[in-house]
């Protein structure tokens, strides 16, 4: 495991469309996830209207599928991908689920108990631990998933530099996003949407309109498809590829250790 990047004071990156000191994002996205934890997942079904059920199904779809994988899925903390990635997995696939957000796992964990599903002797492991700083040794994983955290990390490039130590040489790369969308008319429906829907829609089931808020606006800081991929190249990855889901509203990237 590397050891932490120091984070002066002095750096500023975004916190939406906030300015912030690089030491305080971390703390301000956890206290937003330990917020809405409880209503996370109907707030995603209520803000994408279902289409996050199909966008992770497509993701699940393409993880590597063979007996005694080692999956690692990080911001993964209710459960979602691990769930769909088990339901599908051969003998001896061990996922372990890492995310900076306690409340979150508990809401992962709970959702595993109510599926029958036993803390790590049944083929999933719950860890706290940073997308930027991860908890395990070098070359421990098969396959790195990530849905819809990548934009929440202070460093991306930290985050995917990591994302290469973890996985061994050929490991599989995934990342679900939200990214832009590529058809005309509808990115302004979208824009729209995003900034008048959506925090209506945390202040009314989440009780939480800036944290919502928050989030519309950290979708738009995140790198197009094309910028992103080039960071996903520059971390050591390589075979990058991308797939637009709903005209770009999501997108999917794919890479491989070498």
């Amino acid at each position: 495991m590397r050891e932490p990047h120091q984070k002066s004071q002095h750096e500023t990156t975004h916190f939406g469309f906030e300015d912030v000191p690089v030491s305080e994002k971390g703390g301000r996205v956890r206290d937003v996830f330990s917020s809405v934890a409880g209503s996370y997942d109907l707030m995603n079904d209520l803000m994408s209207m279902g289409l996050h059920r199909l966008w992770k199904s497509a993701f699940v779809g393409m993880v590597a599928r063979r007996p005694g994988l080692r999956i690692l899925d990080v911001a993964g903390g209710t459960g979602d991908i691990a769930f769909g990635i088990r339901d599908g997995a051969r003998v001896g696939t061990q996922i372990t689920v890492c995310d900076i957000n306690p409340d979150m796992l508990n809401v992962g964990r709970s959702r595993a108990v109510d599926r029958g599903i036993l803390v790590r002797d049944d083929g999933i492991r719950w860890v706290c631990g940073d997308a930027e700083v991860i908890p395990a040794a070098d070359s421990s994983f098969d396959v790195y998933t990530i849905a819809f955290g990548m934009r929440n990390v202070t460093n991306i490039p930290a985050a995917l530099a990591e994302a290469r130590r973890v996985l061994r040489p050929g490991g599989q790369f995934l990342c679900l996003e939200f990214s832009r969308v590529v058809l005309p008319v509808i990115d302004q429906l979208y824009d729209r949407y995003s900034f008048s829907v959506l925090p209506w829609l945390g202040k009314q089931v989440a009780r939480d309109e800036a944290a919502y808020r928050y989030l519309a606006e950290s979708i738009r800081k995140f790198p197009d498809q094309a910028h992103y991929a080039e960071m996903i190249r520059y971390a050591g990855l390589d075979q990058v590829r991308v797939r637009n889901l709903s005209g770009g509203i999501a997108a999917i990237h794919g890479a491989r250790r070498i």
